[in-house]
């Protein structure tokens, strides 16, 4: 993977597959209660989706996927479901890392895992080991994350490791959680709800949005496939102008 680019600092190169995929996957809970079954029947059922587009985006030339799993807010959730979602946690590192390493994909969490039982931090750690040189796809789950921490966690490190230096947007972006990847080019949201929240925010600068009604557990090859083909149609300007962007295209040669 080549050295990440700011969008603001830079004009990325165009691009007819997104190099960076981040996606939050909503909706388990109401995939299961439409089939009144308990919401953890539905959060299962995602595992098997993340399979299926991990499996999906390595097959299009998607270099980075980001999932966002947990965020600093699902705390607030009923214990009871908090509990159940860090057991399919590691019930998910316990199965899925083999998979992903035999597929040459590199896997690794992103957020502050100071929250979560050691077994949990014990496996991700080892898993990051077993798939850190692998060249395929980068598989990046957001657990205990939030965009706001990310930034404020790089500023702390910037301060604390260039002390009496301004702190740049290159520097800041070094410290970033995702500070070696390149910035998302398509952020997917499902469930049918419209906002961020509160994830990658630096990230997202000029990501291209698509939002979608269908529920994460239904989200499989074909949904993708529509969410790339929306992302095509864009007009990635990057602050210039449509004749700019057209003067800048590789020009068809001459018969």
């Amino acid at each position: 993977m080549t050295a990440p680019e700011s969008s603001t600092l830079a004009v990325p190169a165009p691009r007819d597959v997104p190099r960076h995929v981040a996606i939050i996957m909503d909706g388990n809970g109401r995939w299961a209660k439409k089939r009144f079954l308990p919401r953890v029947a539905g959060h299962r059922r995602g595992v098997e989706a993340v399979r299926e587009v991990v499996k999906a985006c390595a097959a299009r030339g998607v270099e980075c996927l980001t999932l966002f799993a947990f965020s600093s807010e699902n705390w607030r959730r009923p214990a009871e479901e908090v509990s159940l979602l860090m057991q399919l946690f590691l019930r998910a590192l316990q199965q899925e890392v083999g998979r992903l390493h035999e597929s040459g994909i590199r896997f690794r969490v992103i957020g502050d895992l100071s929250a979560f039982d050691a077994a949990i931090v014990e496996h991700v750690r080892r898993a990051e080991a077993l798939t850190a040189a692998n060249d395929g796809l980068t598989l990046t789950v957001a657990a205990n994350y939030g965009g706001r921490w990310d930034i404020l966690q790089a500023a702390n490190a910037c301060a604390r490791e260039h002390p009496g230096e301004p702190i740049t947007e290159a520097l800041l972006a070094r410290h970033l959680c995702l500070g070696d990847a390149p910035e998302p080019d398509l952020f997917i949201r499902t469930g049918g709800e419209e906002r961020i929240s509160n994830f990658l925010l630096w990230q997202l600068a000029y990501t291209e949005f698509h939002f979608t009604p269908v529920l994460w557990p239904d989200f499989d090859e074909r949904a993708l496939d529509e969410a790339i083909a929306s992302y095509r149609t864009r007009e990635r300007r990057f602050g210039r102008t449509s004749e700019q962007l057209a003067a800048s295209l590789p020009q068809p040669k001459a018969g």
